[in-house]
């Protein structure tokens, strides 16, 4: 028996789908670990894993993701400004009313593959404050976490 590898002519057609994190009470890793499989395309018969095979996915509601625990008082998020003694140190509850939207891109992020492949399966994450998003040309479905 021979494992099937796809080529990148035999892709067929990227999917959008949408999830409304107001209407889920996942915690956020586990909300994460989902949303990387399907940007991925784990859940795809087509799997290839040097091939970008992953749907997009357009969150509403960024700003509903909870956590368990203290996590909302303590946990850090760390970046560097690229300057001597630049390491500066955000807490969880202060990002998630400045920008919601990088909390769960990071933790999505750092679940694909550390690569240029990674780096284009990311950008196919689009997260939103509310509601209303600009990708409603593509017609998205609703995706339902639960089933992944």
């Amino acid at each position: 028996m021979k494992s099937y590898m796809a080529k990148a002519a035999d892709l067929d057609k990227r999917e959008w789908w949408t999830v409304d994190l107001s209407k889920t009470d996942m915690p956020l890793g586990r909300l994460a670990t989902r949303l990387a499989k399907v940007l991925m395309g784990k859940h795809k018969p087509t799997y290839t894993p040097h091939l970008d095979t992953g749907d997009f996915i357009v969150i509403l509601n960024v700003d509903k993701v909870t956590v368990t625990g203290s996590k909302r008082e303590n946990k850090e998020y760390e970046r560097f400004t690229g300057y001597p003694s630049g390491a500066r140190y955000d807490k969880f509850s202060d990002l998630i009313e400045r920008d919601p939207g990088r909390i769960l891109k990071l933790a999505v992020q750092r679940m694909l593959p550390k690569s240029k492949l990674g780096r284009n399966q990311i950008g196919k994450l689009k997260t939103y404050k509310g509601s209303e998003h600009p990708h409603k040309a593509q017609g998205p479905k609703l995706l339902d976490l639960s089933k992944i």
